[in-house]
């Protein structure tokens, strides 16, 4: 995203970062009022360091965000990998500590991380630029590490003699077993300034405790005397768990039906340290060979992660076989109370599972709990010893967090929690931080030295050739069947981003013709036809809209070579339309799994397929049937107050987000009105020019809803927010999406004479420059990214269509609901603005 005015005539990042100092800085993001002149940078500002980016951290909760960690990747901020000079972080005058991390223990540092406080309301606006000199020394605040013997030897199953030396790798000896003291405090530990964790590095596979008394490190001091004295209290806390034979705080292990079976019939087990560092610290252990169940072998590899200021730790397990029944528990100790947080939520939110009660070996009140997705989550249950949350693995892995809070932890600025009432409302505030983080507006040096060019239809064109070819480097191969889709982490299906996408590389091909871009098209769509006609992974009695949206790119193909298997499959797409369920006045479901509801989304996904097969299929096409989803729309849907439309109408008035009285939802959400500007112009192609009167009909409804679009645009971006007429709501954001689709369809509008110039050419240019300096995200190897795409929103199953809802939903880089219309938005530019040339 963009933090600062792009305007023509903007100050470059270098001048910038000499312009922010604790004078300026309270007008961080305004355009300045001076001439060129006088913001020039004096000789000196050669010497200063080179900038790298600006960001905007907001926050979109109702409580402030403590020690908030922000993690920007190399990749994101323009740099190459493997990026070795240090980068500082600065809020004003105060410089922020910074840490280079190997986030994903690849062993090779790929970006920074620091920590923020964001009050309610608050938005912080930072610099990032090459340190000119060493970060002061600051507070280590997090730890992992495991220490292991030498100098002595083994008897049988103990280790005697010696002394502790800390390594960064251990393979695990054969001889090693529990109580084998050879191991100090029996694995890797890891804490942060509130709590630390050790994981038994042998068959029991337990998580425990470490209560802290103090916010210093402490386990480097910790079971030095070759026993396990930690269980008694010190100055620095105490082990503060029974884990018996249980998983202990966190643990993972396999579900059997009944019972939780540990990681314990493993072959070799070896622990990595990946970070020990100021404010994040990471350890990975490798379970070779284990066995979880008869005729079951699997390796298992984990890592664990925590941040300065916070009590929980990220766990990413993966395993290198298919094992569904993966777990994530508790130990289950009797007299405490079993927490369980709202199931009844969109998948993507955070919710979790918890115990409290005098469960601390020193009988103090301790709170343990696990959190993940709610679609991570297959079910909740419990043994005689756990209480368990069973994980749906995506591509063979799983993430989620576990967190412990004991009564007697050091005094904070983050707690004591003693009670249950402080432990739950904890669990609700890191549930909805992992569900929505803080909002970011990242404005990096190598984009807008890409971007602040005078704008062209070369230019235009050049920038979806590239997001084009940076997709096709990166995933677009992968939409095939048989493929995984990397942004929904699932096999690739028959669906409408699919065809969207291929429709996309389709027109950009017609105008910048390539033998990639065809070839893609053909991969893609041809591995879904099978020689018969049948299309794989479609299932037609799902009733699904959306499937019906890929036949879009198949008409076409049709069309250009009259293969038979093509025809077969369009039909079976079109029969699928003829006995879809209705409404009462006729306009499709949006599923059948959403009876009687009709969303925005789906007259997009079905209408111009529609027009298409009946223009090309029959010599009297039905284009009463075609208007039909839009008059219910435009009748139905539409505030009359602003017109705006809303997302969803629910003829039932049953759904949980449908008004009682009208059956409506209750926002204006922006890509849903994107499907709708993008379904106009798009089904006009095939209304014959006979058909004057239906025309005219979807003609009036684009230049009734071209000034109403055209009033929500962000003045200072040209783009738009997630829910279009609440720009700068707490939580709300510009939102790339919903842009780019507006963007086209104002620009295919003025190409197609649907609305006049002297009117909405201007509007068009600015959005079309505002996708460019707000989302386009230029990376050192020369790809590029769209950023800010809210990845999806419907409603029901847990969505319950409330503002908050549609804050919740994850923000994605390179979504294809954004990737597709950027590139065919970037082709109608390239035409409009060649015609004005």
């Amino acid at each position: 995203m963009k933090l600062f005015d792009q305007s023509k005539s903007k100050l470059g990042l270098n001048a910038i970062a000499f312009a922010l100092t604790a004078a300026t800085l309270t007008a961080c993001g305004e355009k300045s009022a001076q001439s060129p002149e006088e913001t020039a940078a004096p000789a000196a500002e050669a010497e200063k360091p080179s900038a790298i980016a600006t960001l905007e951290l907001s926050n979109p909760s109702a409580f402030p965000r403590l020690d908030e960690a922000v993690y920007l990747s190399y990749y994101e901020l323009g740099l190459k990998a493997g990026f070795a000079s240090p980068i500082a972080v600065w809020n004003q005058a105060e410089q922020i500590p910074v840490q280079a991390i190997d986030k994903d223990a690849d062993g090779s540092k790929d970006g920074i991380i620091f920590t923020v406080d964001v009050a309610v309301d608050e938005t912080l606006k930072l610099r990032i630029a090459e340190a000119d000199a060493p970060a002061d020394s600051v507070a280590k605040r997090t730890q992992a590490e495991i220490s292991h013997k030498v100098g002595g030897e083994w008897k049988e199953r103990e280790y005697l003699g010696g002394s502790f030396q800390n390594v960064s790798t251990l393979e695990v000896p054969k001889e090693h077993t529990d109580h084998s003291w050879y191991i100090r405090y029996e694995g890797p530990g890891i804490e942060s300034d509130l709590v630390g964790y050790r994981v038994y590095l042998d068959w029991r596979n337990g998580f425990d405790i470490f209560g802290k008394s103090t916010q210093e490190p402490v386990l480097q001091g910790v079971g030095q005397d070759g026993f396990d004295s930690y269980h008694e209290p010190a100055d620095w806390g105490m082990d503060i768990l029974k884990v018996g034979s249980a998983v202990g705080v966190g643990g993972y292990g396999y579900w059997d039906g009944e019972k939780v079976i540990r990681v314990s019939d493993v072959q070799d087990w070896r622990a990595e340290i990946t970070e020990n560092g100021d404010l994040y610290s990471a350890f990975k252990i490798d379970y070779l060979g284990w066995k979880p169940v008869d005729g079951v072998e699997t390796d298992l590899s984990a890592q664990l992660s925590m941040h300065a200021g916070s009590r929980l730790v990220e766990v990413n397990a993966k395993t290198s076989a298919e094992l569904d029944n993966l777990i994530a528990g508790i130990v289950n100790h009797k007299g405490t109370e079993l927490i369980v947080g709202d199931m009844d939520i969109t998948g993507h939110a955070y919710t979790y599972i918890g115990t409290y009660g005098p469960q601390s070996l020193d009988g103090a009140n301790l709170g343990m709990a696990v959190l993940a997705k709610r679609k991570a989550i297959k079910e909740t249950t419990s043994d005689e010893h756990n209480q368990v949350a069973i994980l749906k693995p995506a591509d063979k892995e799983v993430q989620y967090y576990f967190v412990a809070a004991w009564a007697n932890e050091v005094e904070s600025r983050h707690g004591p929690i003693t009670t249950k009432a402080e432990f739950e409302t904890y669990l609700e505030q890191e549930a909805e931080k992992l569900t929505m983080p803080l909002r970011q507006r990242l404005t990096t040096a190598a984009s807008e030295a890409e971007t602040d060019k005078p704008l062209s239809a070369d230019v235009a064109l050049d920038w979806s050739k590239r997001l084009a070819d940076s997709e096709l480097e990166r995933k677009t191969l992968d939409y095939r069947f048989g493929g995984y889709d990397h942004i929904r982490k699932r096999p690739s299906y028959f669906e409408y981003t699919t065809g969207m996408v291929m429709q996309a590389y389709d027109e950009l091909n017609q105008v910048a013709p390539n033998a990639r871009y065809a070839d893609a098209v053909q991969t893609v769509m041809g591995s879904f036809v099978n020689e018969d006609g049948s299309i794989n992974g479609y299932v037609q009695d799902k009733y699904n809209i959306d499937s019906i949206r890929a036949g879009t790119m198949l008409l076409r193909m049709y069309e250009r070579n009259n293969d038979e298997s093509y025809k077969k499959a369009v039909d079976t797409l079109f029969e699928q339309l003829e006995h879809h369920p209705r409404t009462s006045a006729g306009a499709f479901w949006h599923k059948k799994r959403y009876p009687y509801q009709v969303w925005l989304d789906g007259v997009y996904m079905g209408i111009p397929f529609l027009a298409h097969y009946e223009q090309l299929m029959h010599e009297q096409p039905n284009v009463d049937e075609v208007l039909a989803e839009f008059k219910l729309v435009n009748e139905v849907l539409k505030d009359p107050e602003t017109g705006l439309f809303y997302h969803a109408w629910d003829e039932k008035r049953q759904q949980v987000w449908a008004d009682k009285e009208s059956g409506l939802s209750g926002y204006h959400w922006a890509r849903g009105m994107g499907w709708l500007a993008m379904a106009l112009v798009d089904v006009l192609d095939f209304i014959p020019e006979e058909n004057a009167e239906q025309r005219q009909y979807l003609l009036d409804m684009i230049a009734e809803i071209a000034p109403v679009i055209e009033k929500y645009q962000d003045p200072e971006t040209g783009t738009w927010w997630q829910i279009i007429d609440k720009p700068g709501e707490r939580g709300n954001y510009r939102e790339s999406t919903a842009s780019t689709m507006f963007t086209y369809f104002y620009a295919k509008a003025l190409n197609q004479g649907y609305l006049p110039k002297d009117k909405y050419l201007g509007t068009a240019k600015k959005a079309y420059q505002g996708l460019l300096d707000e989302f386009v995200q230029v990376h050192a190897d020369g790809t590029i990214s769209i950023t800010d795409m809210c990845q999806v929103a419907g409603l029901g199953f847990g969505r319950d269509g409330s503002y908050e809802y549609y804050m919740s939903e994850p923000i994605y880089d390179d979504d294809p609901k954004g990737t597709a219309p950027f590139i065919t938005s970037g082709v109608e530019m390239y035409k409009l603005l060649k015609s004005e040339s």
